[in-house]
């Protein structure tokens, strides 16, 4: 869910008309003083609370002033255009599903989007369906006296809930912006936030995959989602040449956290998956495996990566990571597989373990980079580049 403002109060003179849109499964329709006790229920939600900055405690008294104001707004030719999301739920009871806003931007022509979802309608899909009237309704119509040609998104980095209601609608992530946002719980730093828009034209669906890390179990190793508590899991690598990886990926206990988001993000961009190895018995984390792209969304190559903790190695779990990992690469989309035609890896030609697994699971040494390494010393490396073409990837 994304912040939705919470002004004084505001009387209107005339209650003015506000546009009523539905698909047929949401209807966005005026705020009622009706709504007011699920509005107070939503606002108080420990989800609300951490990612917008509503009034806390927050009041009846609350509620019905923001009501009052949203329908107040409707009567001002620059106002924000606020709807309730009302939806149907599994007995049949139309019910207040959350709330959703169009304010005006930069200039007439610009808009910014404000949301926020009723515990009891999350995970339905209810707020890219409101998402996508809105943003259709901005098009369509001159909200603020000439034709609206984008619509801004932003939501505090983490708020995933909102992200993917905004990725369903086909908004484009333009990326990070840094200390943009008050922090909720009153600290003294600002919050990053995620941004994103979307013009007149363009789709109103995904315009990438979002994967997941689809959990996969082997004899000696289970591929998993990462998880927070990982860090504990994490060991130094002291002892591996620096010229085996790049710095920014080595998993290390004191960046964990922006690696995770990091890794998280690429997933939500559909340009990566990102599993934990982890021990089948203990659960414990033993390393990662990774499929990627560096040139966009996956579509008919991935490449491979992988990385584990000294303690994991010599016991066969890299081979069988990397093996259950080209197995859901290769796998058709209509079996929840990538469905890529053609795998490829680069290792150091001197990181023997690392080139002994990709010739386990079919990797072919197909080029050598000369002198591309720097290495501990002086002098430099080579590096060995690798594919793998299943049977009639030719054809």
């Amino acid at each position: 869910m994304t912040e939705t403002s919470q002004p004084t109060t505001v009387t209107p003179d005339v209650t003015p008309d506000v546009t009523l849109l539905t698909d047929g499964v949401v209807t966005l329709r005026a705020h009622s003083v009706e709504d007011a006790d699920a509005i107070v229920e939503q606002s108080s939600d420990p989800e609300s609370l951490r990612w917008t900055t509503v009034p806390r405690p927050y009041a009846r008294e609350d509620a019905l002033s923001w009501v009052e104001h949203n329908l107040g707004a409707w009567g001002e030719p620059g106002g924000t255009r606020s709807w309730a999301i009302e939806w149907t739920d599994g007995t049949g009871t139309a019910r207040y599903a959350g709330t959703i806003d169009l304010r005006p931007g930069a200039a007439p022509s610009a808009g910014e989007l404000g949301f926020g979802l009723h515990p009891d309608a999350r995970g339905h899909g209810l707020m890219s369906r409101a998402v996508r009237l809105v943003v259709a309704h901005a098009f369509a119509t001159p909200v603020w006296g000439a034709p609206v040609t984008r619509v801004h998104w932003r939501a505090v980095v983490g708020n995933w809930g909102s992200r993917r209601a905004a990725w369903a609608a086909g908004f484009t992530f333009h990326g990070t912006i840094p200390g943009s946002h008050p922090d909720p719980e009153g600290g003294t730093e600002a919050l990053d936030t995620w941004t994103g828009s979307i013009t007149p034209g363009d789709p109103l669906e995904p315009r990438n995959p979002w994967f997941a890390a689809t959990p996969a179990e082997g004899e000696r190793v289970r591929l998993r989602p990462w998880r927070l508590d990982d860090v504990d899991a994490i060991e130094p690598r002291d002892d591996d040449p620096e010229h085996w990886m790049p710095a920014r990926s080595v998993l290390r206990p004191e960046t964990f956290p922006a690696w995770l988001r990091t890794r998280q993000e690429r997933m939500s961009e559909g340009t990566a998956i990102d599993w934990c190895v982890a021990d089948p018995d203990t659960d414990r984390a033993l390393g990662g495996v990774t499929l990627f792209s560096r040139g966009g969304a996956i579509t008919d190559t991935a490449e491979l990566g992988y990385q584990f903790f000294p303690s994991a190695r010599g016991r066969g779990a890299a081979k069988e990571a990397a093996r259950l990992a080209v197995a859901h690469a290769l796998a058709p989309t209509s079996e929840g597989g990538l469905g890529v035609r053609r795998l490829v890896g680069e290792t150091a030609a001197d990181n023997e373990a690392s080139n002994a697994v990709l010739r386990s699971v079919g990797f072919v040494e197909f080029g050598r980079e000369h002198a591309v390494d720097r290495v501990a010393g002086g002098g430099w490396g080579d590096g060995l580049h690798w594919e793998l073409l299943p049977p009639g990837a030719n054809d």
